[in-house]
């Protein structure tokens, strides 16, 4: 794999891991759970650290970039539900 390519597949595991962290805080914060925040802080971690594993390894970057593409398309409908259950009335 390319440095080009292990940077950018970095890059979007810090992203996702940046979403995680928010996702975590905010549900935190909901829920007045301030181990919810730390868990998702842990969680995100967790995640960069594998994807940078993953960066560095032999997988193809095509088959890396659809599984983050799936991700995307999770938190996107994620995100379309929530706004729908909580949509100001």
């Amino acid at each position: 794999m390319k440095s080009e390519e292990k940077s950018e597949t970095k890059k979007a595991a810090e992203t996702i891991g940046d979403m995680i962290k928010t996702f975590g805080a905010s549900l935190g914060e909901i829920l007045e759970d301030p181990e919810v925040k730390e868990k998702a802080k842990e969680f995100a971690k967790t995640v960069v650290d594998a994807a940078t594993n993953v960066a560095q390894s032999k997988v193809k970057t095509e088959e890396a970039r659809a599984k983050f593409r799936n991700v995307g398309k999770a938190a996107q409908t994620l995100g379309s539900s929530l706004e729908k259950n909580f949509k100001s009335e």
